[in-house]
C-alpha cells in the first residue's frame, strides 16, 4: 500500500507540474490568463518591486536549496527517498503557484516592438518553451519529475546510478534547459519594467544555479564531466570545441 500511495504522490506532482509549467507560459507571454506578468492587482511601485523580488526568492532558495546533495542526504531523513524528488517537484510547483497568484505587475513600457520583428520574437518565445520540454525529454523526463523512482520501487527494484549521457542538444550546448528559459523570458515583443525585472532576475538565478548545479555535476562524473565542460558551450549552442 505504501508503494501505491508513492505513486499516487507522484502523479499528483507530476500533475500540478503539467498545469503550472503551462500556466507559465501563459503569464509569460500574457495569453488570456486571469493573472500574469503584466495582468493582476495593482500596488505602488516600490511595494510592487519589493513582492516581486521577494517571491522570485523564494523561488530561487527552495529551487536551488532543495537540489544540492548535501539537503537531499539530510531530508531524506525525513522523506523516504522513493519520493524525494516527487516532493521537490511538489514544492517548486507551490513556489511557482506562490509567484502566479501574488505577483504585482509593473507596467511602464520599456519596448514595445510590432510586424515582423514581434513576430521574430514570438517565435523565439515559443522555441525557448519547447526546448525546455525537449530537453527534458532527451535526459530523462520522467525520471526529473520523480515518476520512474517511484515506480521502481513499487517493482521494489534498485534506482539505478545515475550516467552520464550528451543526447542531441546537450551535444551542443550544456544547459539547453535553462537556455530554453532565458529565450522565452526575454523574447516579448512589448517588455514593462515588471517583465524586465523578472527577466533579469531569472537569468540571474539561472547563471549562480549553473555554478552550483555543475559542481555537483563534477562531484558525481568526475574527469567525464570536466572534459565535457571543456569541449561544449555552456548557455550558447555551437559546434563542440577541438
Amino acid at each position: 500500500m505504501s508503494r501505491v500511495l508513492a505513486i499516487l504522490y507522484a502523479v499528483v506532482a507530476y500533475v500540478m507540474f503539467l498545469g503550472t509549467f503551462l500556466y507559465a507560459i501563459a503569464f509569460v507571454g500574457n495569453l488570456a490568463v486571469p493573472r500574469s506578468i503584466d495582468v493582476g492587482p495593482s500596488a505602488p511601485f516600490a511595494i510592487a518591486l519589493l513582492i516581486d523580488v521577494v517571491l522570485l526568492g523564494i523561488f530561487a532558495v527552495q529551487h536551488s536549496l532543495m537540489a544540492r546533495p548535501f539537503f537531499k542526504q539530510w531530508w531524506t531523513k525525513f522523506v523516504p527517498p522513493p519520493v524525494e524528488r516527487a516532493t521537490y517537484v511538489l514544492f517548486s510547483n507551490l513556489a511557482l503557484i506562490l509567484i502566479y497568484w501574488q505577483w504585482r505587475p509593473i507596467t511602464m513600457g520599456v519596448w514595445n516592438i510590432t510586424g515582423m520583428g514581434a513576430t521574430g520574437l514570438w517565435v523565439i518565445f515559443w522555441a525557448g518553451w519547447l526546448t525546455v520540454l525537449l530537453s527534458t525529454f532527451m535526459i530523462s523526463h520522467f525520471e526529473l519529475f520523480g515518476l520512474t523512482q517511484v515506480w521502481l520501487n513499487f517493482k521494489q527494484q534498485n534506482i539505478p546510478a545515475p550516467r552520464f549521457k550528451t543526447p542531441l542538444f546537450y551535444g551542443f550546448v550544456r544547459h539547453p534547459i535553462y537556455l530554453g528559459f532565458i529565450l522565452a523570458f526575454w523574447a516579448a515583443p512589448k517588455m514593462t519594467a515588471g517583465h524586465l525585472l523578472f527577466s533579469l532576475a531569472t537569468t540571474a538565478y539561472i547563471l549562480i544555479a549553473i555554478q552550483f548545479e555543475e559542481h555537483d555535476l563534477i562531484a558525481l562524473f568526475g574527469d567525464a564531466y570536466r572534459n565535457y565542460r571543456r569541449h561544449i558551450s555552456m548557455l550558447i549552442p555551437m559546434p563542440p570545441r577541438s
